[in-house]
């Protein structure tokens, strides 16, 4: 075999173990070196010839709302400022997969539900995100779509691919932060267990953010080329919506937006601007909104959802009160950092718009995590339109 062939077949086996090799879900070291002893078969190959077969060392397990009676009661209750716990487990492992069906009479649950977990006994949460913005609804409305890490699947059900190791201990909770009642929670977390995880291992985190609305630098406008707003200069990300910033040793994996216009026009020619390390100017610089999505033009108004990137949700072509539930997963080459990174991207060229924007980041790192941004109030996270004057909106009121 040439080394060519050598390469292709290396490339074949890492696309089929994907990350849970890493986490060690595959095979182990001593099982992989006996792959490559596997009489006729070249070598290079067997990993992917064998990998669904290869014999595995940890546990699984799962948590879920089963009914503990035997009967068919499978969902708990959420009464308003009460918690469910749906995961507590001690020891070490990998969270590979969660699931929800909600039944609820709030016209709000997927902004007003609370999605938090902890990893090896920490003290704040490293993932706090309202339930339906960390499955991608971030507009608080149901869809159906499929990527790699978040699918919504008939009928609104929520699922979450992406794996959340940890050494000692593990908590997840669903808190109701909104009035009413959450009549049935149905869910599943599917994990493994294992005597102990690699060293080297981040741990999971989700974050939210919003700016309802974002603060335009211009609010005289008509069209996104207006002079105002074509002639503004954006080098160093002043003023940008920002994603993610956080501190430790890590990779970010990809983040989910929506977006409610408040002004007409297209929404998107903001750029995204990402830095590295303390880097002041951006490490990584877009050239706009729908190209960090990996689209173009716009989208053509038209919604798409893929593997790594997508835009399954876009309502209203351009127009006031339109509605965007974008994502885009860098799960191919996840962006890495030492000491820090910072995650932005421009509401508009040079900032110039003051749409509505609500965002989860995705990230692994070392602990301890930086603080996270105080969660906006449940009656905060409704998405509604303001008036902030510029193309096709209210005019701003007087003070």
């Amino acid at each position: 075999m040439n080394q060519r062939q050598q390469e292709m077949g290396r490339r074949r086996m890492l696309g089929m173990l994907g990350a849970g090799a890493v986490l060690g879900l595959g095979a182990t070291g001593a099982e992989a070196a006996g792959a490559k002893e596997s009489a006729g078969v070249p070598d290079g190959q067997t990993a992917e010839l064998f990998a669904q077969a290869r014999l595995r060392s940890y546990k699984t397990r799962r948590s879920s709302s089963w009914d503990r009676t035997g009967g068919n009661g499978d969902a708990v209750g959420v009464a308003p400022g009460a918690s469910a716990t749906i995961l507590e487990v001690t020891g070490a492992g990998v969270v590979t997969h969660l699931w929800f069906t909600i039944a609820s009479d709030d016209e709000h649950h997927l902004k007003n539900l609370v999605l938090r977990a902890w990893w090896d006994g920490e003290e704040s949460p490293s993932v706090e995100v309202p339930i339906g913005d960390f499955f991608g609804l971030g507009l608080g409305e149901y869809f159906v779509y499929q990527s790699a890490m978040l699918a919504v699947a008939s009928v609104k059900a929520l699922n979450s691919y992406f794996q959340m190791p940890f050494s000692k201990t593990a908590k997840m909770t669903v808190t109701n932060e909104g009035k009413i009642r959450t009549n049935s929670l149905y869910f599943a977390v599917d994990y493994v267990t294992m005597a102990e995880i690699p060293a080297d291992l981040g741990r999971f985190h989700a974050q939210y953010r919003q700016a309802a609305p974002c603060k335009g630098v211009v609010d005289d406008w008509q069209v996104n080329w207006d002079k105002s707003v074509n002639d503004l200069k954006n080098l160093d990300g002043k003023d940008n919506y920002v994603f993610l910033e956080a501190t430790g040793r890590g990779h970010f994996v990809g983040v989910t937006q929506a977006v409610l216009q408040n002004q007409e026009g297209w929404f998107g020619e903001g750029d995204d601007m990402i830095f590295i390390d303390g880097d002041a100017l951006p490490t990584i610089n877009g050239t706009g909104t729908e190209d960090y999505y990996n689209g173009a033009w716009d989208f053509a108004s038209q919604s798409f959802a893929f593997e790594h990137n997508g835009a399954p949700f876009i309502r209203g072509d351009e127009k006031l009160g339109s509605r965007y539930c974008l994502y885009r997963w860098h799960t191919e080459s996840p962006i890495t950092f030492e000491k820090s990174i910072k995650v932005t991207i421009e509401h508009g060229h040079g900032n110039s718009r003051s749409d509505d924007f609500y965002s989860v980041a995705y990230w692994y790192q070392t602990e301890p995590h930086a603080a996270f941004p105080a969660l906006p109030t449940a009656e905060a996270r409704v998405p509604r339109i303001f008036a902030v004057g510029g193309a096709g909106a209210a005019p701003v009121p007087s003070k």
